[in-house]
């Protein structure tokens, strides 16, 4: 593991069940645990899973000035966030490309909370909070543990009163087990989950409650690397495994347009005037190459960097592959060739593992209409 900078209160009870603790954004982190992943993904599916996903970085923005900050650094109308409401956003360099995604919580009238990953979604607030009445304070102590499944607010309802009113992509602050805790519905799965942000002191805490408790219903602990199997199936990317940082142009610098990305939809209605805002609107129409999700035909996954043919001509490349026990499918996130982003194209997968005919597949595969995440009651 790299030199770690940031340490998991958990990290005892990941090694526990055989992590070693990869690094991730200055973190340990359990990529792995010793048993099959697929069971996790199962347990997600159908009951639920608890994870430690603290490497997800917080930072704090506070005074009148911050709905400013975040306002021009993110894609979003920030005018729109009421306090217990929070939602997906989008940073943008001065070239119109990607660089972070993010959510942004409210928490009060003027207290945020931006939650981002490993890219450089910190800097940004920094530099555009300097000279600002803006305070921003990295939060390490904040633990961010994510319970999610189908059966995830059946257990935090015998907890937490209100818990089954709370709607998608809205946050309450509360208790867990007498510790203080802010539980956002939100998640990395496409399933109905929660994300219990607590302190480090009570992250052991909390974590064994539900582990213990949980038993009964099927509530297992899950690693980290059992999001690449969720998210391929609900479409959700992960910088910069699916980006050009990951896969280079040859003659070109990284960075996609979120055009490419299929991440337009994140830029509000009307918005101008955040970082990026012009050219991001003049690469429409000019996309080198699109996500799109792949369905091969195999009984395994591919593999990360898998190569995309079509008629002897390489026309992507795969980011993340993924195998469903329970569809018995073997499915993959995909940068492609524009004119090959087109459901039912013929494509052909050839991997050092693997070598196997597929089509282009519209994305998300799994619960396209996402009634699971936002389901009521």
């Amino acid at each position: 593991m790299a030199l770690s900078w940031r340490f998991s209160a958990l990290a005892d009870r990941h090694r526990a069940l055989g992590s070693k603790l990869e690094d991730w954004s200055g973190m340990g982190t359990a990529w792995t645990y010793e048993k099959d992943m697929s069971e996790e993904h199962v347990a997600i599916r159908t009951k639920a899973g608890i994870m430690d996903v603290s490497g997800l970085k917080k930072v704090h923005l506070v005074g009148p000035h911050a709905i400013a900050v975040l306002d021009y650094i993110t894609t979003r109308d920030m005018t729109k966030i009421y306090p217990g409401r929070s939602v997906y956003a989008c940073m943008l360099n001065d070239r119109g490309h990607f660089t972070d995604d993010c959510i942004v919580y409210r928490t009060g009238p003027n207290s945020w909370m931006l939650v981002h990953g490993s890219g450089s979604g910190y800097e940004e607030i920094v530099k555009q909070a300097a000279g600002r009445n803006c305070a921003v304070l990295f939060d390490d102590d904040l633990h961010d543990l994510s319970l999610q499944g189908p059966l995830a607010v059946d257990y935090l309802a015998k907890h937490v009163p209100g818990i089954r009113d709370l709607k998608y992509f809205h946050h309450m602050q509360t208790t867990l087990f007498g510790a203080p805790v802010m539980i956002s519905r939100t998640g990395y799965t496409g399933e109905r989950g929660y994300e219990i942000f607590v302190r480090g002191q009570d992250a052991v805490m909390i974590w064994d409650r539900i582990v213990a408790e949980g038993r009964e219903m099927g509530v297992i602990p899950c690693c980290f690397s059992v999001l690449d199997m969720l998210r391929v199936e609900s479409y959700l990317l992960f910088y910069p495994y699916d980006n050009s940082q990951m896969y280079p142009f040859a003659d070109q610098p990284p960075g996609d347009s979120l055009w490419e990305l299929g991440l337009d939809f994140t830029v509000s209605p009307g918005k101008t005037g955040f970082r990026g805002a012009e050219e991001h609107a003049r690469l429409k129409g000019k996309e080198r190459f699109k996500i799109f999700g792949m369905l091969i035909d195999a009984d395994g996954p591919a593999d990360l960097g898998d190569e995309v043919y079509a008629e002897d001509r390489k026309v992507g490349v795969i980011t993340c592959p993924s195998y469903s026990t329970l569809t018995k499918k073997s499915m993959a996130i995909a940068r492609l060739d524009v004119d090959k982003a087109v459901q039912g194209v013929k494509l052909e997968v050839r991997g050092k593992n693997l070598n196997a005919r597929a089509i282009a597949h519209t994305l998300t595969f799994d619960d396209p209409e996402k009634k699971k995440r936002t389901a009521v009651g």
